[in-house]
């Protein structure tokens, strides 16, 4: 029945769009003054026109049947006639077909709200997705983000790189990262080109053919004068690489801003663990307050790999690899709301690693990460994470950024050892324990939105929303003349 009357309808559809007439005919006027209408109003058909026979038709029968036609077919009813167009242009239809698509709904709305503008426009707070402004018109953004072109979007990270298309739901590829992300000297540029070759390589794709995205990492956080000629110069390496490359379009963005972004947020504050290090970022709508201060505490992933491992050969348990060790910390380990409490009960798990058989922990599932509050456990000198996160809340509280108290209070966890569970639980208890009530209430920490893929994720969105390439590229040219010139160089503007 619903097959048969879908057929009618784009019939008439189509026979309509194919027999000029006006919109304001006869066929308007007459049925307007019926008392007994199901579909459109009296009122809208005065001002839109009439549908003919359809007009027997309830309007969200209509709506639906527009829906089941799909976003091509409903595009072309807008040409048939002044009614159709109105039916066919209504924003709730283009939310629904935006919602089918690949990109989760929430992240489509916070990326054409927040994102749209590009990186240098101010950014508002942030919408729910219930809350959506309305001016947003969801046909034009649908029929922008269609002609977008897939973009490569590479995050090199500090342990391995993830690479992919913007247009995929996952990252395509891993492979390990060729940089020593910070140094500066003079063999960063040979290191930067074979590290992109590579990945050119293994996507089988020209460099000339896709704008790209890069996730930039976290590198000389100070806000000193040399700091920020360290990170000048590393963007402008990078910059320099991809356009001899004839890369069309770049954009570079901090790793800290998109896997907030990720989390749909523009201000708070990001703790990644990264592979060596684990950093406090604090971020104000969509800049990262380097003159607030970034806190690092001098151990990651690595040290927790490494001491899982320690504690290992302590009880005789014999293994092959690190990556063994990092396999069954990714598996059964996890952070202890109570670590004195924890202590006392039967713990005991085990997994499979492929290829070596069975392993079996019991405290040393959870003592391994305790590190990251005790970092003295595992021989190093450094404050705890919960330290050095309230100690960013409290240069946060006082810079009095427009005297809001409130854009802080939100943590995002970022870097693939923040997935541990229980870990967002104990750092909030930890906060709500350290630091006065005016400050802690409110707080919220979030585990990481996409897991250890969540800054390349912050990125797809950038490579997705319907301004790009546009607001957010910077093409050779541009590049070129920017650097000729005297000033701040347009480098500046992505820090």
């Amino acid at each position: 029945m619903a097959t048969q009357l879908l057929r009618k309808v784009w019939g008439s559809v189509l026979a309509r769009a194919g027999a000029p007439r006006d919109p304001d005919s006869s066929d308007s006027s007459s049925s307007s003054s019926s008392p007994r209408r199901r579909g459109p109003t009296a009122a809208a058909a005065a001002e839109y026109g009439s549908l003919g026979a359809l007009d027997a038709v309830a309007t969200d029968v209509l709506a639906l049947i527009l829906r089941l036609l799909g976003p091509a077919d409903a595009a072309r009813s807008s040409a048939v006639c002044r009614a159709w167009r109105h039916l066919a242009s209504d924003n709730a239809l283009w939310a629904f077909f935006l919602s089918l698509g690949p990109e989760p709904w929430d992240l489509v709305v916070f990326a054409e709200t927040h994102l749209a503008a590009g990186p240098a426009s101010p950014r508002s707070v942030y919408y729910s997705a219930v809350r959506v402004p309305p001016q947003l018109s969801f046909k034009h953004i649908y029929g922008q983000r269609a002609l977008v072109p897939g973009s490569i979007v590479v995050d090199g990270g500090s342990g391995y790189c993830k690479y992919g298309w913007s247009k995929y739901a996952a990252p395509s590829g891993r492979c390990a990262t060729f940089l020593e992300f910070g140094n500066i000297e003079s063999p960063m540029y040979a290191r930067l080109r074979h590290f992109f070759s590579t990945i050119y390589t293994r996507m089988h794709v020209k460099p000339s053919a896709r704008p790209i995205v890069v996730v930039l990492p976290l590198c000389h956080p100070d806000d000193t004068e040399s700091a920020r000629a360290s990170r000048k110069q590393y963007k402008e390496t990078l910059y320099s690489v991809l356009f001899d490359m004839n890369v069309p379009a770049v954009c570079a963005v901090d790793q800290a801003l998109l896997a907030l972004y990720a989390a749909r947020r523009t201000s708070g504050i990001v703790v990644n663990i990264g592979f060596n290090a684990t950093s406090v970022v604090p971020i104000f709508q969509g800049r990262v307050m380097h003159e607030i201060g970034i806190e690092t505490v001098g151990q990651g992933a690595l040290k927790l790999t490494g001491f899982l491992k320690e504690l290992m050969q302590r009880r005789n348990i014999s293994f092959e690899s690190l990556y063994t060790v990092r396999t069954i910390k990714e598996k059964i380990c996890y952070v202890a709301a109570d670590y004195e409490a924890e202590l006392c009960k039967d713990t005991q798990a085990s997994c499979e690693v492929d290829g070596e058989g069975w392993f079996t922990l019991a405290e040393e599932r959870f003592k391994m990460a305790e590190i990251l509050f005790q970092p003295h456990m595992g021989g190093v000198l450094a404050m705890g994470l919960h330290k050095a996160v309230s100690l960013c809340m409290d240069h946060c509280y006082n810079a009095e950024v427009l005297g809001d108290h409130s854009w802080f209070k939100t943590v995002v966890l970022a870097g693939g050892s923040s997935c541990l569970p229980g870990l967002p639980e104990r750092l909030e208890k930890e906060l709500h324990n350290l630091l006065p009530a005016y400050i802690s209430e409110g707080i919220r920490v979030l585990p990481p939105p996409f897991g250890t893929d969540t800054a390349w994720f912050g990125a797809k969105m950038i490579g997705t929303v319907s301004t790009f390439p546009d607001a957010w590229c910077v093409n050779k040219k541009q590049f070129r003349q920017k650097s000729r010139r005297s000033g701040p160089s347009l480098v500046n503007a992505w820090q």
